[in-house]
């Protein structure tokens, strides 16, 4: 894909989308990490479930010390993989009073550093947090950008790299939100709405459908 033709679709994203924002509930940078954390292999639609109670009880690293293993699993036991996720949310919550003074650290470094911590938690952390043109590559990103040759790439670090070399910095802070939306409910894994697609003039996937 030139680079005219990739301007022009983040021109419309950004039209599209001006208004997308994560969909995961939160308060605090705490409570934000600990829902992209649990949201690995799990909807945000069920983690906000799960976190709904919990977040009224638990607003900080402090305040999730004070629950037991036993606690914890309780509120999040809906969430797939939910007794490893209880285990590294003790652990990083721990780290996170006795290393960082409770608060979330603003480095990646340092947040790749916590348990169960990767660099697309990392990035969304940085991202919606910290306001850092960061780009977090997940599933739905991955398919987008491969799909429309935005990006192109056999691995999601890849794609991540190529955007932030292609992407102009005024939209890289907010073309996660953009193309998670765009993944989420048009460009979907079985068949996507190309009916329905803003940028489906501009989009490069050659077996389109619009039935």
């Amino acid at each position: 894909m030139n680079q005219d033709k990739r301007i022009a679709i983040l021109k419309v994203l950004a039209e599209h989308f001006r208004h997308a924002k994560i969909e995961l509930n939160y308060q605090t940078d705490f409570q934000l990490l600990i829902a992209v954390l649990l949201s690995a292999q799990a909807t945000d639609i069920g983690v906000n479930k799960a976190t709904k109670a919990l977040f009224e009880k638990v607003t900080s690293a402090e305040e999730m010390l004070r629950l037991t293993d036993a606690e914890l699993i309780g509120y999040i036991k809906t969430i797939g993989l939910y007794r490893n996720k209880a285990k590294n949310v003790l652990a990083l919550s721990r780290i996170l009073v006795d290393q960082y003074d409770g608060k979330v650290p603003k480095s990646r470094r340092a947040l790749e550093s916590l348990p169960g911590v990767g660099r697309k938690t990392a990035n969304v952390v940085l991202n919606e947090a910290f306001g850092k043109p960061t780009i977090a590559v997940d599933t739905h990103i991955f398919r987008v950008c491969n799909r429309s040759l935005l990006a192109k790439s056999n691995t999601p670090e890849g794609v991540e790299r190529r955007l932030l070399r292609v992407v102009p910095m005024v939209f890289k802070k907010d073309l996660h939100q953009w193309l998670i939306q765009l993944g989420r409910y048009t460009c979907v894994a079985r068949r996507p709405k190309c009916f329905a697609c803003p940028i489906q003039d501009l989009c490069e996937f050659p077996d389109k459908h619009y039935g």
